[in-house]
């Protein structure tokens, strides 16, 4: 596809900003779509700023699917928080449609373009510095669950199928196992028997599903802290971004994606194996904060599972990492030789660890059933 600047000024054109644009440049550190930020000038007021991403067509094979979900579960969001006198303004995303009425605009080069109010006021990290700040995305992420908790989950497509299958994640690897393709299965047995001990593991959250104990949820399903916009006075999360994956799931797919991500001190790719460690604290500290934000509209058995949903989105992580190896990178963008081996290694530490404080992590957990 050719770059987004070559259409750029076409697509500021197919849409009405209420003011001049005065300049429009990449922004962020996104590394699936297109992202500029849009600074126009209203007379009577200082500059507004808008978002304007273009979708990746490798990643979103249906950009109208795609918008339907975020528009459907962006007005509903809206309407919860005006219920709870809220602002919609700065606690929920909205898609501006472009003139022509459509739910986004399609360039001349076949690129599928959104746009949104730029959410002034707030700051994104990338990473966790402190409790308080993991605490504090917990509740965001949380009170994301709360709001949609009546949003028809089964009316939203799958932007990416089995996504969170870790049965099929499973079913890919065996698959890059038997095929070796690149003889790297050498290099990696005592990873393929990780996850291979794990096999029953993989069903545990589908096997509840399908037997109704865990009820399909809207999920987002990318739980990381720089998906959520903080308040640059009072640091509470106030706005849930990043909308491309929200999905029908399960609830521990966020809750444990965001353990994951978190509940650590290390890097994804770190080598030094000692240094990976699940820091149990944390993990109470998230859990606490994500409940208050779920503020009661968990089952029992939603809560009872947050540890599995810790374990499988790691173990998940892993599989993925290590099937991308084994079939020569062609996902995960590498720095380095062996990169995706490092990363699946890290993974699998973490479960480990997790395995290791089971029944401390289940002891969290327990106290706040009903």
């Amino acid at each position: 596809m050719v770059q987004a600047e070559q259409t750029l000024q076409e697509v500021l054109e197919a849409f009405d900003f209420g003011a001049p644009v005065v300049g429009a440049i990449r922004y962020g550190c996104g590394h699936i779509n297109d992202t500029f930020v849009v600074h126009t000038q209203p007379e009577d007021r200082c500059c507004r700023r808008f978002i304007l991403q273009r979708m990746s067509s490798a990643a979103f094979k249906h950009p109208d699917q795609l918008m339907e979900n975020i528009i459907g579960v962006t007005e509903f969001l809206g309407r919860e928080i005006e219920k709870h006198h809220g602002d919609r303004s700065r606690e929920a995303m909205e898609v501006i449609r472009p003139k022509n009425g459509a739910d986004y605009y399609t360039d001349s080069q076949g690129g599928a373009w959104r746009l949104y109010p730029f959410v002034e006021g707030t700051v994104c990290h990338q990473a966790a510095d402190s409790p308080e700040l993991f605490a504090a995305s917990g509740r965001a992420f949380g009170r994301f669950q709360q709001l949609l908790r009546d949003y028809p989950a089964d009316t939203l497509y799958e932007t990416i199928p089995n996504f969170h299958n870790t049965e099929d994640r499973l079913v890919k690897l065996k698959a890059a196992v038997e095929a070796d393709k690149l003889g790297r299965v050498k290099d990696c047995q005592p990873e393929i028997d990780f996850v291979l001990a794990r096999e029953a593991d993989c069903s545990v959250a589908l096997n509840a599903q399908r037997e109704g104990r865990l009820p399909l949820r809207v999920t987002h399903n990318d739980t990381k802290l720089n998906n959520v916009l903080m308040d640059d006075k009072t640091g509470e999360g106030m706005c849930i971004i990043d909308l491309d994956t929200v999905m029908p799931g399960l609830v521990l797919y966020d809750f444990g994606d965001s353990i994951r991500f978190g509940a650590n001190h290390c890097a994804e790719d770190e080598t030094d194996l000692s240094k990976v460690n699940l820091d149990v604290e944390l993990f109470a500290t998230y859990t606490a904060a994500f409940l208050e934000g779920v503020d009661g509209s968990l089952t029992n058995e939603e809560i009872a599972y947050l540890p599995w949903g810790a374990k499988l989105m790691t173990l998940e992580c892993g599989i993925r990492f290590l099937t991308d190896y084994l079939v020569g990178d062609e996902y995960f963008h590498i720095a380095r030789e062996r990169h995706n081996l490092d990363r699946c290694r890290t993974q699998f530490k973490l479960v480990a660890d997790m395995e290791t404080h089971w029944s401390e992590l289940e002891r969290i957990v327990k106290q706040y059933l009903k």
